[in-house]
């Protein structure tokens, strides 16, 4: 079983004290987002967790704890982008905290280890095609050193965030507009030593040398952990996602990051009554069991395959 940490809120900059208490006890609560009084108990036993993904904007507050979790695999997903206080409202400063943070968690625990996210990519009269591509310089010249590579994508309007991109004229880029960017995109990486792949994008970007990505990625936790998994892509993600198997632990309108573009956070005042029941000893990310819960234990098993291949 691979663990996701979480696509639905920033475990790491928010919820960091739960998460370790989760691993110390050994299990989670997870509350089905179709059906809330409908509960499932998951094992975090280092016998059946094959990996741990984290999503973070800002990880700082598990740096000086990431030995607790030395039993486990596990690596990064950082979104670091050029976005300013009026898209990313509650992230803290790149210069001061957020780049510094990057690079002391790759100095921690690898390179391999740390995927640095350039997404999404949107635009409006501020937020340029120029503007990007001297932001994503300036941003490579300071994390390549201590990533492999760079994840991008372009924006996707939902519906529950139209209102937040219509307050900014925001808008995504066409498909000409993509082109664009990615092609020079990858003269900057390429630059750097580093390389870009794309997020769950429709276009096909091959012949720019730039493939899809894979952010629960098996052949990384393969490298990490030094064993095969037999694990298969995650179906209930789209088509052009390509995701292994996993299973999410967050919670939807949960994060505080503020971010005008999230999908996750349906309702600003839901995320601030949501945190606010927050008990970091609680099973759960936010709330407690109730009486009328009903928990069932999730039966999981490892990916892991430990017979050797002919070249292994």
């Amino acid at each position: 079983m691979i663990i996701s940490a979480s696509r639905r809120t920033d475990i790491p900059s928010y919820y960091s004290e739960w998460f370790f208490n989760r691993i110390k006890e050994g299990y989670v609560c997870v509350r089905n987002p179709m059906n809330i009084h409908q509960v499932g108990k998951i094992s975090l036993s280092p016998d059946v967790v094959d990996g741990i993904v984290f999503w973070t904007k800002n990880p700082t507050p598990m740096l000086s704890r990431l030995d607790e979790i030395s039993q486990y695999n596990y690596y990064f997903q950082f979104t670091v982008n050029s976005y300013n206080t009026d898209i990313e409202t509650n992230v803290p400063s790149k210069n001061d905290v957020i780049i510094p943070t990057f690079q002391r968690l790759s100095k921690q625990i690898g390179k391999d280890r740390v995927i640095w996210r350039y997404d999404p990519i949107l635009l409006n009269e501020k937020y340029t095609l120029d503007y990007h591509l001297t932001y994503f310089k300036m941003m490579a010249d300071k994390l390549a050193d201590y990533t492999e590579k760079c994840t991008i994508s372009f924006i996707d309007i939902y519906r529950n965030i139209q209102k937040n991109m219509s307050s900014l004229q925001i808008c995504s880029p066409s498909t000409e507009q993509q082109e664009e960017i990615i092609a020079k995109f990858v003269g900057i990486a390429n630059e750097y030593g580093i390389y870009i792949d794309t997020c769950a994008e429709k276009v096909d970007f091959d012949k720019y040398g730039v493939k899809h990505a894979h952010c629960i990625d098996r052949e990384r936790l393969e490298r990490i952990g030094k064993y095969k998994l037999d694990v298969d892509k995650d179906k209930n993600q789209r088509d052009e996602c390509g995701c292994v198997s996993s299973i999410d632990i967050g919670s939807y309108n949960t994060c505080k990051n503020g971010c005008l573009y999230c999908y996750a956070n349906f309702s600003q005042k839901s995320v601030v009554a949501n945190h606010s029941k927050h008990n970091p000893n609680s099973p759960l990310l936010y709330g407690d069991i109730e009486s009328d819960d009903v928990v069932k234990e999730r039966i999981i098993h490892s990916f892991r395959n430990n017979q050797l291949g002919l070249f292994d």
